[in-house]
């Protein structure tokens, strides 16, 4: 490594000021900081030091998002070999053909491996693109400002295909993360002004300018679902349609809690979620309070519907334990709304910030049967009103100081 680090020093004066690749200096220091910490302190008295800085941040949070890149895997190919065996047929693709070759044609559900490989066949071009794509607008963007590239985005590349359904078509992939780059951050100043989620804006775009692709029963599984009466629907989706009446024919909780549903890649396992749920508040990354404002907001959200009742709309029946580990209500929860960006960041304002995130969650997925899903919108939502939230909260503040210390 210090052969390397030679090389890297040897070549900073032509990316440095006045040198001849000066242009390209956030390139360069793009990748001297991915590869080693940086070698710039602070010397004055006045500054307060911490061990965290952004890379640490972000790092942290893709080792808390690994088991949910796992079941990403593991559970598309899960999916589509589940489906295939009760009667569906493999889809016409050229990850269909590569898992053919490498010999997993067979299609076994109970086979970790098969299931594993299919599932990287379809999650990795997805995670490519996604980089490829968002960190080439990153990278264009410092060099037209002239700033250095953070790593902001490695978060943003990892949430993005975690949300996305498998079988998303590629070129889809890498509009929907120019938008959710340029638009939902870069338009702002890039990372750390940004008052959007970019991941979540990139997925918003996608859901409504591509609704086929990103929506109804049959995106869901690597399979053709559309044979012998097979349905690819979510479980949400199912819900939405006949309540809790599906939830109890044949359907486990423990499967949904572990992931074994159809649904976006990475969003299934609320169990993998819990993981990176601990990884985030011990680390102190994360905010538990939003965590818990969330989880409260929903569980009194859901009570009151419960209370209310339907003969029409069914989902008003369907219990907290159910909305808890269906959908992206726990991803969301625990990687999308605790963004240290676009969220609350008073203490006070975090808990009304996760609070009403909750609410909105459980009142879009019941009251909106056509949009199953609340949690995106809910959080997007919130994200508008962040800033806000903390304004009065500041303002209560001052406003308590002062009848404090009155003379």
């Amino acid at each position: 490594m210090k052969f390397l680090r030679s090389i890297f020093d040897s070549q900073a004066r032509h990316f440095g000021k006045g040198g001849k690749l000066e242009f390209a200096y956030p390139l360069y220091e793009m990748v001297d900081t991915f590869l080693y910490t940086p070698g710039t302190v602070t010397k004055g008295a006045s500054h307060v030091r911490d061990g965290l800085d952004v890379k640490r941040m972000m790092t942290t949070v893709v080792i808390a998002l690994l088991p949910c890149v796992f079941m990403a895997m593991y559970n598309t190919g899960y999916q589509a070999h589940l489906a295939i065996s009760q009667g569906a047929q493999p889809l016409e693709t050229w990850q269909t053909s590569v898992a053919e070759w490498l010999g997993y044609g067979a299609w076994d559900p109970t086979d970790v491996v098969a299931c594993i490989v299919h599932g990287v066949l379809y999650y990795l071009p997805v995670l490519i693109v996604t980089f490829a794509v968002g960190g080439g607008c990153e990278a264009l963007f410092a060099l037209v400002r002239r700033h250095e590239i953070n790593e902001g985005f490695l978060v943003t590349g990892m949430l993005f295909p975690l949300v996305l359904p498998p079988t998303i078509p590629l070129w889809q992939v890498a509009i929907g993360i120019a938008f959710g780059v340029i638009i939902g951050k870069e338009i702002f100043g890039g990372t750390g002004m940004n008052i959007l989620n970019p991941a979540l804006t990139a997925r918003v775009f996608l859901f409504f300018a591509y609704p086929a692709q990103i929506s109804g029963d049959q995106v869901w599984i690597a399979a053709d679902t559309g044979v012998d009466g097979l349905s690819g629907a979510t479980w949400l989706a199912e819900a939405a349609v006949s309540g809790q009446a599906v939830l109890a024919e044949g359907v486990e909780w423990w499967d949904a809690f572990l992931g074994f549903v159809p649904g976006s890649m990475g969003e299934t396992s609320t169990a993998a979620c819990l993981f990176g749920a601990l990884v985030l508040i011990v680390s102190r990354v994360g905010s538990w309070r939003i965590m818990l404002g969330v989880a409260v907001g929903s569980y009194a959200a859901t009570l009151l519907l419960n209370a209310v009742g339907s003969e029409t709309n069914l989902l008003l029946n369907v219990p907290f334990e159910w909305h808890f580990v269906l959908g992206g209500w726990a991803f969301g929860a625990v990687f999308m709304a605790t963004d240290p960006v676009s969220a609350a960041h008073s203490e006070t304002g975090r808990y009304i910030y996760g609070f009403l995130i909750g609410v909105l969650a459980i009142l879009i997925r019941v009251v909106n049967p056509a949009y199953p899903e609340g949690m995106m919108l809910a959080i997007l939502f919130m994200n508008l009103f962040a800033a806000l939230i903390d304004h009065f909260v500041v303002q209560a503040n001052v406003k308590r100081r002062r009848a404090r210390y009155a003379a």
